[in-house]
């Protein structure tokens, strides 16, 4: 017998579905949860050959083009705010703008992504402009613990960029050539930007390590 608190469900309502989590969200957290790990031994490695041998460290650190560093970390902050612009007409299903090229507000996520992809490719750029000269000046990878330190730790984040500019890629083609954009296309933008913006954490990370602690220490 049903108790008086217990009433029965009425005949045809429709059943409520438990909330769960997007297993797509939930597996890219748990990748990103690895890839810090991977980034945390990277810092390891930089503070502990930095330890060993602080004065050559002091020396090659001052070779660094630190307003350059400072340039393409802003350039890379700013590609994660278009990204989270691109996030927000995701979730609303906008596709693409409504508006004219320069009415940012009625931008869609193509619009937005494709600024996103912009900004990094500039950074990218900024940063091979850096690696080349730093070689021609005599500081190459081979060259002693600095090197090597240095063009691990940013080099492997460079290439982290990169696969981040390819996934904007991906995800600006899939919403031009699918009829409908569905809750598959917007869950892909998302997780894209969980990575671009763990990407860009990363990087401020590096650049205050890297190119601002020497100045004070």
């Amino acid at each position: 017998m049903t108790s008086a608190t217990e009433a029965p469900a009425a005949a045809g309502a429709p059943r409520t579905l438990p909330n769960r989590p997007n297993m797509v969200s939930v597996g890219t957290m748990v990748w990103l949860t690895s890839e810090l790990m991977f980034f945390a031994g990277l810092f390891a490695m930089f503070f502990t050959l930095r330890s060993t041998q602080p004065e050559m460290w002091a020396e090659y650190s001052a070779r660094l083009d630190v307003v350059l560093a400072t340039i393409i970390t802003v350039i890379l902050v700013s590609s994660s705010v278009t990204a989270q612009f691109g996030v927000f007409a995701a979730e609303r299903h906008q596709p693409r703008r409504t508006g004219g090229l320069f009415q940012f507000t009625k931008w869609g996520m193509v619009e937005w992504y494709i600024a996103s992809f912009i900004l990094g490719s500039i950074f990218i750029a900024g940063q091979s402009f850096e690696f080349a000269e730093l070689v021609s000046h005599g500081v190459a990878i081979q060259t002693n613990s600095f090197g090597s330190a240095f063009y691990i730790t940013t080099g492997f984040h460079g290439i982290h960029v990169l696969g981040g500019l390819f996934a904007f890629l991906y995800v600006i083609a899939r919403a031009y050539f699918s009829v409908k954009f569905t809750h598959k296309e917007e869950s892909a933008a998302i997780v894209v930007s969980y990575y671009w913006h763990f990407v860009d954490v990363i990087w401020i990370a590096l650049w205050a390590a890297v190119y601002i602690l020497p100045l004070f220490v």
